[in-house]
């Protein structure tokens, strides 16, 4: 299939856009489906606001750590979600010997 360049208006700021044969090239290499939605300028603000808001897949700050006993091994240790009690909650060490125990 020869690909050409489209068209697309940006459903942010409604101004129309090019979506270029190479990055449809790279949206059918990470097996994406659709076509963009926003404009580049769109994108950039949407990944920023999503920064801004502690979305970032690198954050400057450690992640809160929430106090919690082992149900398998009852030591005591820290977890990155506030224990609610209607689940068990395992150290890393249990967490991770449970998990290579179990089939797949």
């Amino acid at each position: 299939m020869v690909l050409q360049e489209k068209t697309l208006t940006c459903l942010d700021c409604g101004k129309n856009f090019v979506f270029t044969v190479e990055e449809q090239e790279f949206f059918a290499s990470k097996g994406y489906t659709n076509e963009p939605k926003r404009c580049p300028d769109c994108r950039r603000k949407k990944r920023a606001a999503r920064r801004d808001n502690g979305y970032d897949d690198n954050p400057k700050e450690p992640r809160q750590m929430f106090p919690a006993i082992c149900a398998r091994c009852g030591k005591e240790t820290t977890v990155p979600f506030q224990p609610r009690g209607n689940k068990p909650v395992y150290c890393r060490e249990c967490y991770e010997l449970m998990k290579t125990r179990q089939p797949a």
